[in-house]
């Protein structure tokens, strides 16, 4: 992994995507508009993120996948092709991941944070959830969903069950989030600024960068860090850029 961007050259930033909800037909017309994306930032990408629920829901039984995304899928496969590194974390709606994107996309797959160095500055990375204080009830959820043994009893179910399972739950999720993730909820109830002012504490990050709340933020935590939250591609369509120097956090219009 490159730890100095070349002249001209930058590292970009994006998550959840998503894809599959809330219906066949949003969700094309919104992989199509990330493909785009992903073209037009092809030139100078030095390697691109994507930090997590790049799906709604994604489970890789032994030998099969979810049906759709190929466009994405394939597009994907050509960046890395094309020696432009992709790097992917897992998200909560997407935590299965393991293997198919390491073994068919040469995509490596993080499960948890994870600290990357760049022309000397630290960057913290992951997806967000189950991160900060609180919300007791996912996070323990999370413990058993990532179990081998839950897993492996999810891939007993045939495909057609299991998936229509998860797509319920996974509407039903987004339900109960309702309208939270349309505001920023100020400094002492952002969960993520906890979080990353807790590891201040004990030790100096520059950037942090994480999916998962859905809204857009910038956020000075001192004089020498930022918290960037990425936002998403379902209404806000926001992503951010690192040239060497600064981060961005922009919107694809």
């Amino acid at each position: 992994m490159i730890t100095k961007i070349p002249s001209g050259k930058k590292i970009y930033f994006l998550s959840d995507f998503h894809l599959g909800a809330p219906n066949y037909a949003a969700s094309l017309e919104r992989e199509k508009k990330i493909i785009r994306f992903l073209h037009e930032i092809e030139p100078t990408a030095a390697a691109i993120f994507i930090v997590g629920d790049i799906f709604d829901f994604w489970f890789e039984y032994k030998k099969a996948v979810p049906k759709y995304y190929t466009r994405l899928l394939g597009t994907l496969a050509s960046l890395t092709d094309y020696n432009i590194p992709v790097y992917v974390f897992s998200g909560n709606h997407d935590m299965w991941m393991s293997g198919y994107f390491e073994e068919e996309l040469n995509i490596p797959v993080f499960h948890d944070p994870k600290e990357f160095v760049w022309n000397e500055k630290r960057f913290l990375i992951g997806h967000g959830d189950g991160l900060g204080p609180d919300d007791h009830g996912y996070k323990f959820l999370k413990k058993i969903f990532r179990n081998p043994i839950c897993q492996w009893l999810f891939g007993i179910l045939h495909p057609n069950w299991g998936i229509g399972i998860a797509n319920y739950f996974s509407k039903k999720s987004r339900e109960k989030t309702g309208t939270a993730d349309e505001a920023f909820l100020g400094e002492d109830k952002e969960w993520l600024i906890l979080y990353c002012k807790e590891i201040l504490t004990q030790k100096a990050v520059d950037y942090f960068i994480f999916g998962h709340r859905h809204y857009p933020i910038d956020f000075a935590l001192n004089n020498n860090s930022r918290y960037i939250n990425l936002g998403d591609w379902i209404r806000n369509f926001t992503y951010a850029s690192f040239d060497g120097s600064v981060v961005e956090l922009k919107k694809y219009e």
